[in-house]
């Protein structure tokens, strides 16, 4: 069973879920759902662009989990960003899901006609078909954009987010706002470099944990969601198994040490407004 964060609107947010992010092969996007909701994995995260979400529903549904202890999160590209546009792709998201009503909703970049999409999404939770909505890559001055055109207000802000990249400015102002923080490629991606520092292989052997599973603890701790992608079923279920043991303080102030000064991933904004016309798009998680 995972801890939970609460949401701005009231809602109880997994801490701890299944990302799909290249998870192309439908059966095995699906299977993974499968596994990992009856690992105990109660939060699974994709998007119109990982051309999976009908998997997804489809994990969910042959899972044996009751619908409503599974927290569902799907991203609207910005090509669909305009008004009218953005409507119809929330519908087809409900459509390939096939499970009810989405539990959060993101825009996947902060470029295109954000206000326009915000608004058709605001409806949507007016209307009952989604549950709340948020964001995914923006930074404050996106956030300093979009905050005042709200009327409702995003309850997450998903972004590259790890022991080496830390968010330093962005943070304190999801803080501040009341805005829960959300961390793509929680692990780094893997990077060797993160998962061979020695303030958490130590951790990792005191805790006869592994390297992954003691930062993984390390977000949870802070307070953050995290959604690690795996397609193997006993990553899978490793993942999950962190639950069970605490970081000391000082394990924690060790690894939160670890920051550094930029980010690893982002893709640059020119770059992204460059693809947005791509209809089938492979952009950043």
């Amino acid at each position: 069973m995972t801890t939970s964060v609460t949401l701005s609107n009231g809602l109880r947010m997994p801490q701890l879920g299944l990302g799909v992010y290249l998870v192309s092969d439908p059966a095995v996007c699906e299977a993974s759902v499968r596994t990992a909701l009856r690992a105990g994995y109660r939060l699974l995260d994709t998007a119109f662009a990982y051309r999976n979400e009908a998997a997804v529903g489809r994990g969910i549904r042959s899972s044996g989990v009751p619908r409503e202890d599974i927290f569902v999160t799907t991203k609207l590209w910005p090509s669909d960003y305009a008004y009218e546009k953005a409507e119809a792709a929330i519908g087809g998201s409900l459509a390939r899901l096939d499970c009810g009503p989405i539990d959060l909703l993101l825009l996947h970049q902060p470029v295109g006609d954000v206000r326009g999409a915000w608004r058709a999404m605001e409806e949507a939770v007016d209307s009952g078909v989604v549950r709340s909505i948020g964001v995914s890559n923006f930074t404050t001055d996106d956030l300093g954009e979009l905050l005042p055109a709200a009327r409702i207000r995003p309850v997450v802000d998903q972004v590259e987010l790890h022991p080496h990249w830390q968010q330093p400015d962005l943070l304190p102002f999801l803080e501040r706002e009341g805005i829960a923080a959300e961390a793509w490629y929680p692990i780094g991606h893997g990077s060797r470099k993160l998962l061979d520092e020695s303030a958490i292989v130590s951790a990792a052997r005191a805790h006869g944990k592994s390297a992954v599973q003691v930062i993984l603890r390390w977000h949870i701790q802070r307070g953050f969601v995290a959604i690690p992608k795996s397609t193997d079923p006993a990553h899978i279920a490793a993942n999950i198994d962190v639950f069970d043991f605490a970081l000391t303080p000082g394990e924690m102030a060790d690894i939160d040490a670890l920051g550094r000064a930029r980010p690893m991933f982002r893709v640059p904004r020119w770059l992204l407004s460059a693809v947005l016309p791509l209809a089938r798009p492979r952009p950043r998680p």
